[in-house]
């Protein structure tokens, strides 16, 4: 949501909201993360001038702004938390939006308090959603393709890497994979692969569009998708009664034009 109501969440959603931020302190790869939940009300108007989102989002008066310490895994880390967040939002009621590149950062990260060692990736306006929707909104959701995704036959695939997973095959993880099929990501491209080997387990890849990924500097925003992706691949499966775990540390598979993240073992 890119439209929201002028007016301040509820005590009690504040709360709630505000907690769960700070009870999340990394992801699988044990990078420290951390969230701030700002109150624009206090900010003089030419200071929410300098606080700017370039007109991608009206009338937000919340936002959460999400840190990590730079190191390996960071920004999967940092992906995979935050989004947690976001689904926190929306189990509230709340409307939210992935901010990555549309935001004017070295103010945001001056809000934050920003350690030398730490990136600001991204942050999420929270707040009520607007009855209707705003024509910068609608233009939004159709440059970036928001109302479609990729087929299963280019995401998930069997043991070999090329031949298409059929949802017969994914067995009881088709739901998992699905709910990561119509996820979030940087402009809708879906970078994430997953190969399922024949022991079972489902190894997770970046398909990387370089260009696109790395115009953002240290800040590599097709690695925060991958993050969003396994919170929603583990999230579906624990919703699922589904035993099994992320592994980030095991030897990964070999495919030309893969990068591999992690793997989800199954605990049979």
């Amino acid at each position: 949501m890119r439209s929201y109501l002028k007016k301040p969440l509820e005590d009690e959603l504040y709360r709630e909201l505000i907690n769960y931020c700070r009870g999340l302190k990394t992801g699988h790869f044990g990078a420290a993360v951390r969230f701030e939940l700002l109150d624009l009300e206090p900010v003089g108007r030419e200071e929410m001038r300098r606080l700017g989102t370039y007109g991608v989002i009206k009338g937000a008066r919340h936002y959460v702004l999400g840190a990590v310490k730079e190191g390996p895994g960071a920004l999967e880390d940092l992906g995979y938390t935050m989004e947690k967040i976001l689904l926190k939002a929306t189990n509230l009621g709340l409307g939210t939006c992935w901010l990555a590149g549309t935001f004017r950062r070295s103010a945001f990260a001056a809000k934050m308090g920003l350690a030398e060692d730490e990136l600001l990736p991204a942050i999420t306006p929270v707040g009520y959603p607007a009855e209707e929707v705003s024509a910068a909104d609608r233009l939004f959701r159709f440059s970036a393709g928001s109302a479609k995704r990729k087929k299963w036959a280019e995401l998930f695939f069997d043991a070999d890497g090329e031949t298409p997973l059929t949802e017969t095959k994914a067995g009881d993880y088709r739901e998992a994979l699905e709910v990561v099929r119509i996820g979030p990501s940087a402009s809708n491209r879906q970078p994430w692969r997953i190969i399922k080997d024949e022991a079972g387990a489902f190894h997770l890849f970046l398909k990387e569009s370089k260009i696109y990924n790395r115009i953002l500097g240290k800040i590599r925003i097709q690695n925060i998708d991958m993050g969003i992706a396994m919170c929603h691949f583990e999230m579906a499966a624990q919703e699922l009664d589904l035993p099994g775990q992320w592994i980030t540390d095991t030897p990964p598979p070999d495919f030309p034009g893969l990068q591999h993240i992690a793997t989800w073992k199954c605990n049979n």
